[in-house]
């Protein structure tokens, strides 16, 4: 068998062949999904309500109903929260002065990979980057840029927020 293969051992071709197929196969395993699909759809509605809703109309009821009771938040900057911590903390900072900080999504950022169990959908990682104003006298400017990766899961049919790592916090730049 060994001198079968021996032609093919050192062959240029047939390791580009085999480096393309590996790359396909990755590309098809890790593709995220359509931005015209449902699901991505469905997900970016919820990222809506965190922060157009949540954080920046300071409509906290719409965001607590959108977050798991397991919920856990790793921010780089401010630690480990929970639910009740994470919800205290938009309150009484965020909301404290409704309007004079707000977040956008980047443009064209947004990314939603599916999670399956056995072909199931149960989740989804939800990932992008966010900028973040701050009303200085009187105008909203753009101060911080961020990444966030985060976790949904199917709770009875019902998508949850259950993890959330919000990192790379820099100042802005154009």
């Amino acid at each position: 068998m060994n001198s079968f293969l021996e032609p093919f051992r050192n062959s240029f071709v047939i390791k580009v062949i085999i480096f393309i197929a590996m790359l396909f196969y990755n590309f098809v395993l890790n593709a995220q999904v359509d931005d015209n699909s449902d699901l991505y759809k469905t997900l970016k509605s919820k990222d809506s309500i965190i922060f157009e809703r949540g954080f920046n109309l300071c409509e906290t009821e719409k965001l607590e109903a959108i977050i798991a009771d397991n919920f856990e938040f790793y921010h780089d900057v401010s630690g480990i929260q929970n639910k009740a911590q994470f919800l205290t903390i938009i309150k009484k900072n965020l909301c404290a002065k409704p309007g004079n900080n707000t977040r956008q999504l980047v443009a064209n950022s947004l990314e939603v990979h599916p999670l399956k169990n056995n072909g199931v959908l149960y989740g989804a990682i939800q990932k992008g980057e966010h900028t973040f104003q701050e009303k200085q006298k009187g105008v909203l400017k753009t101060v911080g840029i961020a990444a966030f990766t985060h976790l949904w899961i199917l709770e009875n049919n019902i998508w949850k927020l259950k993890r959330v790592l919000s990192y790379n916090h820099q100042p802005y730049s154009e």
